[in-house]
């Protein structure tokens, strides 16, 4: 099968590198020109995706990574080609949180207090006025993980802080008005869970994920895309049938053709919905595919095809932990500080090596070294029958790595492991 990639900075390159192992032809477009180096030496970079269509149009697939390119998706299944990843229906419920949270209401869930603001002096006005503990989000695709913010307090001063700060900054930063919104906070599990739609209905096995989104062990420091997190294939049934199941008469008006996830809190006063992703995940999907029990490639091709089967998947979990340089999850410095450093990979089997998942790397010189933006080298998972199995999986084969000045989390899965899992099955839900 033929597979052309697009994306702003080859976030599925170890899910290309999976399928081009299978024996697939993949070729990548890249349009941040800052990332043109990642994976190089690795797959084949296409400078500009058109030219490629004729190539993939008859027996190929188009995989598109992230959000934002959902109306150009419908076009092209219209011309007739396959293509996974989203919709522009689930980039309206991912970007635009206030529209996600209308839909929630109307898919009959409860919801948290929401209010939306393209002011911050009316933001800072309203959290004086009705202090509270609560979380900032910013809509839209092109802000960043860590500009987002979950208050401690109840005061709502650690809030203010930060609205006061983008508040002076923004001008000097972004040429278009802010968007956001306060959602008021919640404590309980955060679980995730997800399926692929196929354009008709949700097919596939449900799976569970709790992610890991704090810098730093111990869920201390700014939020991150993701530094780790814990999957499973088992035991999502009830949870998918009291939320994402209700929304599928939406998505199939929306032809949306991909991956679905809903982020939520439970606890003893039942779900609470958060935010969709309408796209693949990075880390998830990687994660996701250490549990895959058949071809990746097979899989994605059926989802595209429309076809219904599901797909044979492990038991147990698979756990996943990010492996950084610094500057990350910062850009400034990167250059200087880590860019081109070599990585030193173990003698590893064909069986074990599907558990190294390459994000910013290129192979130059035969050396495979650190490229792309920010530091973000790669994503490796374990996979057992139980959590802490898995767990040991994934940090034996962490420590065998060599990447000077390496940074991950040394805890994922330990609070769901000690904690998480228990409240869960207390709750009922497991």
């Amino acid at each position: 099968m033929r597979i052309l990639g697009i994306g702003d900075y080859n976030e599925l390159g170890s899910i290309y590198l999976r399928l081009q192992d299978e024996g697939h032809e993949v070729r990548v477009h890249i349009a941040e020109e800052g990332s043109h180096d990642v994976l190089g030496g690795l797959i084949a970079i296409t400078p500009a995706w058109e030219r490629e269509l004729d190539w993939v149009r008859d027996d190929g697939l188009v995989l598109f990574e992230e959000v934002g390119r959902g109306a150009l998706q419908d076009e092209l299944r219209e011309s007739g080609l396959r293509v996974l990843g989203g919709s522009a229906l689930g980039d309206r419920l991912e970007q635009d949180r206030g529209f996600a949270q209308r839909v929630l209401m109307d898919m009959g869930l409860r919801t948290l207090g929401t209010n939306q603001f393209t002011s911050f002096a009316d933001a800072i006005a309203f959290l004086e006025a009705n202090p509270r503990r609560c979380v900032l989000k910013f809509n839209g695709s092109t802000m960043s993980s860590d500009m987002n913010y979950v208050g401690a307090r109840p005061d709502a001063i650690d809030v203010l802080a930060v609205l006061r700060r983008h508040q002076m900054t923004w001008e000097e930063n972004w040429d278009e008005a802010p968007s956001f919104i306060l959602m008021d906070h919640v404590s309980g599990v955060e679980v995730g869970l997800g399926s692929f739609f196929n354009g008709e209905q949700f097919v596939g096995p449900i799976n569970l994920d709790w992610e890991h989104k704090r810098f730093f062990p111990g869920d201390v420091g700014e939020l991150t895309g993701e530094m780790g997190t814990v999957v499973t294939y088992r035991g999502g049934e009830r949870l998918f049938a009291a939320t994402l199941a209700k929304i599928e008469p939406l998505l199939r008006e929306g032809k949306h053709v991909g991956y679905v996830n809903l982020n939520t809190i439970v606890n003893a006063d039942g779900i609470w919905p958060l935010e969709f992703t309408c796209r693949f995940g990075y880390p998830g999907f990687a994660i996701l595919s250490a549990l895959f029990a058949e071809p990746a490639g097979q899989i994605l091709q059926r989802i595209a095809n429309g076809e219904t089967a599901s797909f044979a998947t492990h038991e147990g979990f698979a756990v996943g932990v990010v492996l950084t340089v610094p500057p990350f999850p910062y850009h400034l410095g990167y250059e200087e500080l880590s860019k081109g450093m070599p990585i030193h990979l173990p003698e590893l089997s064909t069986e074990a090596r599907v558990h190294l998942h390459f994000g910013e790397v290129a192979l130059v010189d035969g050396t495979l070294v650190t490229a792309g933006q920010v530091g973000y080298v790669m994503v490796v998972t374990g996979r057992g029958p139980t959590l802490e199995t898995a767990q040991r999986a994934v940090y034996d084969l962490v420590a065998r790595i060599g990447i000077p000045n390496v940074r991950y989390r040394n805890d994922i899965g330990d609070a769901l492991r000690t904690r998480g899992l228990a409240e869960m099955a207390r709750l009922g839900w497991l």
